[in-house]
């Protein structure tokens, strides 16, 4: 692994390994489902996530990717290393803050007839104050299954994938508990999602130490009403589970250390996961 000052780690050779094979052990999981894959761009319209409250609620997390404006081009060419902020274009892109966001506007005003179940996987991006190799990074890959159809659905959904992680983390010897959580929030107290957290608890996360490295989430109708979507003649609720991949790396190195003969074989751990996997 190298690790670069911005936050961000570059993976070869053995860790890298380990990432794919983490991130098809969730890919397992997400096929029990029969969860359709999909591939998304590395940039969100800022419209689209003004549309989910993500800017209203993270905005201290938010990167956006901006070019330089045309008109400005030659002055700026002409001095590179000035401060370029005054040659900037406008702000109208978001580098990828969660790999689920990309799904809800792509199924935008779609009815279901049956649950949808996708998976999708992205770097995504969140400023913080400090950064921590494979810990907590500035860029860093997200594996996410996403449910959409009704309450009871998506709570299926939730529960039972919860219990398939679970007996995958046992399986690879983890130590890992499962804790109610809220969202880092902006000015929280001011914010009635997070108060709505607070009341009725939508979020856990599979904690290794204090390191957060998968998460349930219940988001209601929020997204399926911000979208258009609908299940059953109402409003779709969804749910996602979502792996953080690099924070895995963490748990097994810091569980078996840095000789992967001793790592676990995450893909087969999965396989065995799912073969008991139940039938109803």
């Amino acid at each position: 692994m190298h690790w670069h000052a911005s936050g961000q780690a570059s993976l070869s050779g053995d860790l890298l390994r380990l990432a794919g094979e983490a991130d098809a052990a969730f890919v397992q999981l997400a096929g029990v489902w029969g969860a359709e894959a999909e591939r998304h761009p590395s940039t969100l319209p800022a419209a689209v996530l003004r549309k989910t409250g993500y800017l209203r609620s993270f905005p201290h997390q938010a990167t956006f990717a901006v070019g330089l404006d045309p008109d400005a081009l030659s002055g700026f060419a002409g001095d590179p290393d000035q401060d370029p902020r005054p040659f900037l274009g406008p702000a109208t892109e978001i580098l990828t803050p969660a790999a689920c966001y990309h799904l809800y506007p792509a199924h935008e005003a779609q009815t279901l007839a049956e649950p949808l179940y996708l998976t999708t996987v992205n770097t995504c991006y969140r400023r913080e104050t400090v950064y921590v190799p494979l810990r907590r990074q500035w860029s860093f890959t997200m594996r996410e299954i996403v449910c959409l159809g009704t309450a009871e659905e998506t709570a299926l959904f939730a529960q039972r994938t919860t219990e398939a992680v679970t007996r995958v983390f046992e399986l690879a010897g983890l130590d890992v508990s499962w804790e109610h959580a809220t969202d880092p929030f902006f000015e929280p107290e001011q914010n009635p999602a997070f108060l709505m957290q607070k009341l009725s608890p939508v979020k856990r996360e599979a904690t290794y130490g204090d390191l957060a490295i998968s998460s349930v989430n219940l988001h209601h109708e929020h997204f399926g009403e911000a979208f258009g979507i609908t299940r059953a003649g109402q409003d779709a609720h969804s749910a996602c589970v979502a792996f953080g991949l690099e924070r895995w790396l963490f748990a097994i190195l810091d569980t078996h250390g840095d000789d992967p003969r001793s790592w676990p074989d995450l893909p087969a751990l999965a396989a065995e996961v799912v073969a008991k996997w139940p039938s109803s």
